[in-house]
């Protein structure tokens, strides 16, 4: 009588070798280098996907860094500014900012800067300058109440 071998073993056989698809040689034909070659690449894919955040933080914060320059400021400089003002922008939209609206991101460091003098920041808060870009507008109402 020939042994029972059930549907479950074929599914997870051809689940792997469906996920080794496009792999080279036997690593896409046979059983046991397919697996092996889907949980490596698992693992990297896990892996990668931490690393893929370091990455874009790192090139949002050389951006950032590349625009401070421009304006005469250091991004540390800048970053601890922002926080003194209580604008809370996360790196990715002030990288943003930077390439795509240059005014907006010029106002923002007027108030970065501007928290560092004192007396300057609350003057030019109270004058009510108007914002260019509604994304620039909303730090600047921040910073304005917390001066009151």
């Amino acid at each position: 009588m020939p042994r029972a071998v059930g549907n479950r073993r074929h599914q997870r056989r051809r689940k792997i070798l469906k996920q080794a698809k496009g792999y080279w040689g036997r690593r896409s034909k046979l059983f046991r280098p397919a697996k092996d070659a889907v949980a490596k690449s698992l693992t990297y894919a896990y892996r990668d996907r931490r690393q893929r955040r370091r990455d874009m933080r790192r090139l949002w914060i050389a951006r950032i860094s590349a625009a401070c320059r421009e304006h005469g400021t250091r991004y540390s400089v800048f970053m601890h500014g922002l926080s003194e003002a209580g604008v809370q922008l996360n790196r990715k939209a002030l990288s943003n900012m930077a390439i795509e609206d240059p005014a907006a991101f010029a106002e923002l460091i007027a108030v970065a800067s501007g928290t560092k003098r004192g007396a300057k920041a609350s003057a030019k808060a109270k004058s009510g300058a108007p914002a260019t870009s509604s994304a620039a507008a909303e730090p600047v109402a921040a910073a304005e109440e917390g001066d009151s």
